[in-house]
């Protein structure tokens, strides 16, 4: 899936100052790239987020998703390109407190009306990938937070998306578990995912082939 943002701004209005979240954005991230986005807290790179994996819509400026306009469509539009195309990973892993793993990997397959029996496979095929097959019958509360992590990318992979967007997902890890996170990114990147993630973490952000920083709203790198 590949990626063009043509001046994109993003502005806000907070006790009637205008906010520029993002002020004037343009990048370009080719099909199977691995592209980390860093900046300060503030800079504006999780509002670049928000847009590039359509949970926002931008002020103005154009954002064309494999050569597709996606800055007018409708909410239900953008879900369904949420829905097939994008899997998201965070930094709080947003995991379902009362389900297992397995579960929990299954539910963006059940919003999506997929079958049972295929849902519980492409369940199970994606635990495996993240190497968590002996954990599928466990829930949040039973596991460590890497194991969580790689949970969620599990979710985010099982209904084969193109591109994969992370934000922040090694922000709750110790060292050990953000490497294992880091390998498995960098491994769906192999096989032809496209990688775009958020990070302030240095060493992170050099796991990938191209690194864009912003700051005040504007890419400066």
């Amino acid at each position: 899936m590949s990626i063009k943002a043509i001046d994109i701004c993003k502005h806000y209005n907070v006790g009637g100052t205008l906010v520029r979240a993002l002020d004037g954005v343009s990048l370009d991230i080719l099909k199977g790239e691995y592209v980390t986005i860093t900046g300060v807290s503030g800079s504006g790179k999780s509002t670049l987020m928000s847009i590039l994996g359509c949970l926002d819509t931008p002020t103005s400026g154009t954002y064309l998703l494999d050569g597709s306009d996606v800055s007018c469509l409708t909410d239900r539009q953008l879900s369904g390109i949420r829905s097939r195309k994008i899997g998201f990973v965070f930094q709080s892993f947003n995991l379902v407190p009362s389900l297992t793993a397995a579960e929990n990997v299954e539910l963006p397959l059940i919003y999506r009306g997929v079958p049972k029996n295929e849902r519980r496979q492409r369940a199970k095929e994606a635990l495996e990938i993240v190497g968590l097959s002996d954990r599928a019958k466990h829930r949040p509360s039973e596991m460590s937070g890497g194991q969580q992590q790689r949970t969620a990318i599990a979710r985010a992979i099982a209904s084969d998306p193109c591109m994969i967007l992370a934000d922040e997902p090694c922000g709750n890890l110790d060292s050990r578990n953000s490497s294992e996170v880091m390998e498995i990114l960098s491994e769906l990147n192999r096989h032809g995912k496209t990688i775009v993630m958020i990070t302030h973490d240095e060493q992170a952000a050099k796991k990938a082939q191209r690194l864009i920083r912003i700051a005040d709203g504007r890419i400066v790198t």
